[in-house]
C-alpha cells in the first residue's frame, strides 16, 4: 500500500510538471521586420541564446507568433531577438528596450505580447562615431546574475598608435554616445572627446556600462530609500571592479593604474560615482558627479566621513541652479564641506554651477568636456610597455590550443610572474596566482572556449595572452 502511494504521489507530480506550462504568443510584429525573418526568445531559461533552436517562435496563419516554455515558477528575464543580440528587439524608435520580466506562478499560462520595433531599426538614425563599438550586448555581471550592454569608445588613434590610455567608467551607456538609444538625449561623449582629440587633447578610453532599465534605482545606490529601493550599488560597484575592469584591462591597451581610471554619471549615476570613488579609492582616483542625487540617502554623507581620505584624489562636482529649485546645489555644497572636512584639499575638488543648469541630458553633455579636462589634466596615453621591462618580463602559456594544461614559459631575466586566466566573455576563471618557469596548471574544469591571459609584473599588465581551450 505504501508503495501505491508513493507512485500516486510520483505520478501527480509528474502531471503537475507536465502541465506547468507558459505559452508567449508575439501578436503584432514592427512593420520593418525584415521578410522571412525567424522570431528566437531569449532569457534566463536558455541562458541568454539568441539563436537556440529550441527557442524559435512558430509562426501560424494569423500572423502571430508563439512559444511554450516548460519552466518551473519564478521571475523570468527574457528578450526577442532575430537571431542575434546584433538584431535584439528594442523601442519602436529603433532605442534600447531592458530585459523583459515576468513571475510566472506556475501551472498553465498564457502571455500575450506585441514586439514594438528592433534596435537600431528606426527613422531615427544612429549618431555614434565609428569609433564607437559596443563590446558586448550581453556581458556577464555574475555578482548581480544579469547581464549588460558595454559600449567602448576608443581614440581615433587607437588602431595605429600602439599606446596605452587612461580609461573613464561612465552609467547609463545608452544616454553617452547614440541618440537612437538614449532616453532623454544623448552626452555626445564621442563628439566631444574626438573635438579635443583633434585639438591635441592625447585621448582615453570611456566604457559605458547601460542601466538595468528596472533595476536601475536599485543598482546605483548601495542604501536603501524606503520610497524608491536601491541597496545593490555594493554588487554593481563589485561588478566593475571585480569583473568588467580586468576584461577591458586584458582586452584593450589600458592604463590599469588608479591614476589613470575615473567614474562619471550623473542623478544616481552621480550618487553611484561618488560612492565608487570614496569606497574603491585604491581602484580609481577621479570622480564625476553630475547632478547627484544625494537626497537619496543621508548615508552618502556619513559613508564619506567614515572612509575618510586614502589616497590623493580629484573630485568634480556639478550641478545646476534650476534643479529642485536649488536644492542640488545646495546638496553638492554640503559634500563638497564633508570632503574637505574629512582631508581632501582644495586641489582635489571642485564644484561648478550654472544658472541655467537643469537635470537635463543637454546640460551634461555641455559640462563634459570640462570636466573631462579638469579631471585628467596632466595624465596622458603612453607607449604600450616600457622597453626595458618586456626585455626581462617575457612569459607565456603553451599549447594553444590547450586541452587540460598549461605549461609556463619564461625567457626573460625573470624566472616568477603572477597570471590570471578570463573567459573572453569577462569573467574571471582562475584568480591571480604566482608562477615559474615550467610550472603546470591545470584547466581540465574549464568549459571550451575562448579565454585571456593576464600576466603582471608588479601593479602592471606587463602582457596578454589568448587561448583556446577545447
Amino acid at each position: 500500500m505504501r508503495i501505491q502511494y508513493y507512485l500516486w504521489g510520483l505520478c501527480t507530480l509528474l502531471a503537475v510538471a507536465l502541465h506547468a506550462q507558459l505559452t508567449i504568443v508575439v501578436t503584432a510584429l514592427p512593420d520593418n521586420t525584415p521578410l522571412g525573418s525567424t522570431i528566437y526568445i531569449a532569457g534566463n531559461f536558455n541562458n541568454w541564446n539568441p539563436s537556440s533552436p529550441a527557442h524559435i517562435l512558430v509562426p501560424n496563419a494569423q500572423g502571430h507568433h508563439s512559444i511554450t516554455l516548460n519552466v518551473g515558477p519564478g521571475q523570468l528575464q527574457f528578450k526577442f531577438t532575430r537571431g542575434s543580440w546584433a538584431t535584439v528587439e528594442g523601442t519602436a524608435t529603433g532605442g534600447f528596450l531592458p530585459n523583459r520580466t515576468y513571475n510566472y506562478a506556475g501551472g498553465q499560462q498564457t502571455l500575450t505580447l506585441t514586439i514594438a520595433g528592433w534596435e537600431g531599426m528606426s527613422g531615427s538614425n544612429s549618431t555614434a562615431a565609428p569609433n564607437v563599438q559596443i563590446m558586448s550586448y550581453n556581458f556577464p555581471m555574475p555578482q548581480l546574475n544579469r547581464t549588460r550592454r558595454i559600449w567602448v569608445y576608443l581614440p581615433p588613434d587607437y588602431q595605429s598608435s600602439g599606446k596605452r590610455y587612461p580609461v573613464l567608467y561612465m552609467h547609463d551607456g545608452q544616454n553617452l554616445f547614440d541618440q537612437s538609444t538614449s532616453f532623454a538625449g544623448e552626452w555626445r561623449v564621442d563628439e566631444s572627446l574626438n573635438a579635443l582629440f583633434q585639438a591635441g587633447d592625447p585621448g582615453i578610453i570611456v566604457v559605458g556600462i547601460d542601466n538595468g532599465g528596472a533595476n536601475r534605482i536599485n543598482e546605483y545606490s548601495p542604501w536603501v530609500n524606503p520610497q524608491y529601493g536601491g541597496g545593490q550599488g555594493d554588487e554593481y560597484l563589485e561588478f566593475i571592479v571585480q569583473t568588467l575592469k580586468p576584461h577591458i584591462d586584458s582586452v584593450y591597451r589600458t592604463r590599469p593604474e588608479r591614476e589613470y581610471t575615473g567614474l562619471m554619471g550623473s542623478s544616481m549615476g552621480g550618487l553611484i560615482s561618488h560612492f565608487g570613488g570614496v569606497e574603491y579609492q585604491q581602484v580609481f582616483s577621479k570622480v564625476g558627479v553630475f547632478s547627484p542625487s544625494y537626497w537619496f540617502s543621508s548615508q552618502c554623507f556619513s559613508h564619506t566621513s567614515q572612509t575618510g581620505k586614502q589616497a590623493d584624489m580629484r573630485f568634480y562636482l556639478l550641478a545646476g541652479q534650476l534643479e529642485s529649485n536649488g536644492s542640488v546645489v545646495a546638496q553638492v555644497n554640503a559634500m563638497y564641506d564633508t570632503l574637505q572636512q574629512v582631508g581632501f584639499g582644495a586641489e582635489e575638488l571642485r564644484k561648478v554651477f550654472h544658472s541655467d543648469g537643469q537635470h537635463s541630458e543637454w546640460y551634461w553633455a555641455r559640462e563634459f568636456p570640462a570636466a573631462y579636462q579638469w579631471l585628467f589634466a596632466g595624465f596622458t596615453a603612453t607607449s604600450t610597455l616600457d622597453a626595458s621591462r618586456s626585455k626581462s618580463f617575457r612569459f607565456s602559456i603553451f599549447p594553444n590550443p590547450a586541452d587540460s594544461v598549461l605549461h609556463v614559459s619564461s625567457s626573460g631575466e625573470a624566472s616568477c610572474a603572477h597570471v590570471a586566466l578570463y573567459h573572453i566573455s569577462g569573467w574571471l576563471a582562475s584568480p591571480l596566482r604566482r608562477v615559474c618557469h615550467g610550472d603546470i596548471v591545470d584547466i581540465s574544469g574549464l568549459p571550451q572556449g575562448a579565454y585571456v591571459c593576464v600576466w603582471l609584473d608588479g601593479q602592471e599588465i606587463a602582457g596578454v595572452q589568448r587561448v583556446m581551450i577545447r
